[in-house]
């Protein structure tokens, strides 16, 4: 166990090393907020507190929110969920977090943010009295219904602003005229109003990243200086090549030390095991009569001549020991039955030691052969000789 538990600790170490040392090389890895969303951010944004300062342009830092959504804050017009970003376009598309984007876009402002409209359009929102289904369909054509904005006795709808007088029940007045920016995909259906629910494009100019994105590289600081932007060698698709020798490195070498270790480990204990085996099938060679008892061990009727006591209530023994067994390693209780071998008086737990004299002839502790009332086993000698002279070995 004990090579096991330095493997390991050695292992552990070398790996925590070289994955220091891996991510020294790259220290602006792509972060995310929820690893269930496929929304990476790397440069020229920047994850505030799950990236490093340097690994981001300015005016391009997102957040996590409390439901680990990725947040843009624009200067102007507060925060918004990012739901995807498109590197190699340079695009970005947002939403409201609170799911009413028309709300959004009646104060939205780009002033102050490093970020432009994909393809604007200007909307003209109307108070109604009432909903546009009690007017007629020439009425509710152009208009977009916002329901978020709507309440019981009014209906807040959206219409492209190029309309004519006679286009506009005469219950609705306007209320704002505003650029939406729209996602390039709806540009072609220009003349069909989106239900403003979807969500925004926005666009960047600088830093230009988007040729080294579109060859499959990866755009940052140049050197980690902060000010000059280049294409880095390395792929999008996987970390730098001395990164993944750091970690193949790091986890290799390791786990090699790990296996030697379980090897060593496995063999010392086969070895251990297999070692009473290998002295219980001695040589066949004679041995002298008293070598080939303790060997072998004793008959059982032998065992149960030796000395048995039960122990009382205060289970102290009446000669001097320890208060455990030796052989099982467990504390003496009142009421059990102990044996004892005569000439070396140690005291054992009868099932422990009549196990124990049934393999081995002598006492597990002093290694000397008890005094019996027979010359060999039983399984060795006709039973008659069970009547002669006992012999003692110390």
């Amino acid at each position: 166990m004990e090579t096991i538990a330095k493997s390991f600790v050695l292992s552990t170490s070398f790996f925590t090393f070289f994955s220091i040392l891996a991510q020294s090389f790259d220290p602006c890895q792509t972060a995310t907020c929820d690893a269930s969303v496929d929304l990476e951010v790397r440069f020229p944004f920047r994850l505030v507190n799950r990236q490093p300062a340097g690994c981001g342009y300015p005016g391009f830092d997102l957040y996590c929110d409390g439901k680990n959504r990725t947040i843009l804050n624009l200067p102007r017009s507060g925060e918004f969920r990012v739901d995807y970003i498109d590197y190699s376009t340079q695009a970005l598309l947002i939403n409201d977090p609170n799911s009413c984007l028309p709300n959004r876009i009646l104060n939205f402002s780009l002033s102050g943010s490093p970020f432009a409209r994909a393809f604007a359009r200007r909307y003209t929102f109307f108070n109604c009295s009432s909903r546009l289904m009690n007017y007629s369909s020439s009425y509710s054509y152009p208009f977009v219904l916002l329901d978020c904005l709507s309440g019981r006795n009014y209906t807040i709808v959206a219409a492209r602003s190029r309309l004519s007088a006679s286009d506009v029940p005469p219950s609705c007045r306007g209320v704002a005229s505003v650029l939406v920016p729209l996602q390039w995909s709806t540009s072609p259906f220009y003349w069909k109003s989106p239900d403003l629910t979807e969500d925004l494009e926005l666009v960047w100019r600088q830093p230009d990243c988007w040729d080294c994105e579109n060859r499959g590289r990866l755009c940052g600081y140049i050197g980690g200086s902060g000010r000059q932007i280049g294409c880095s060698s390395s792929s999008r698709s996987g970390l730098p090549r001395s990164a993944k020798y750091g970690i193949i490195f790091g986890i290799g070498i390791p786990g090699l030390l790990c296996i030697i270790g379980l090897a060593k480990y496995s063999f010392g204990m086969i070895k251990a095991r297999s070692r009473p085996n290998s002295d219980l099938s001695a040589s066949t060679t004679p041995e002298p009569q008293s070598v080939v008892r303790a060997i072998v061990g004793l008959d059982m009727s032998t065992i149960a001549s030796y000395p048995k006591i039960v122990l009382g209530e205060s289970g102290r023994l009446p000669e001097p020991a320890d208060g455990i067994c030796p052989i099982c390693l467990c504390d003496y209780q009142p009421k059990e039955g102990l044996r004892s071998i005569p000439e070396c008086n140690h005291y054992f737990h009868v099932g422990c030691i009549d196990e124990w004299l049934k393999l081995n002839g002598s006492c597990p502790l002093c290694r000397n052969s008890p005094p019996t009332p027979t010359a060999t086993p039983t399984s060795m000698v006709p039973s008659s000789s069970s009547q002669s002279t006992p012999s003692n070995h110390h």
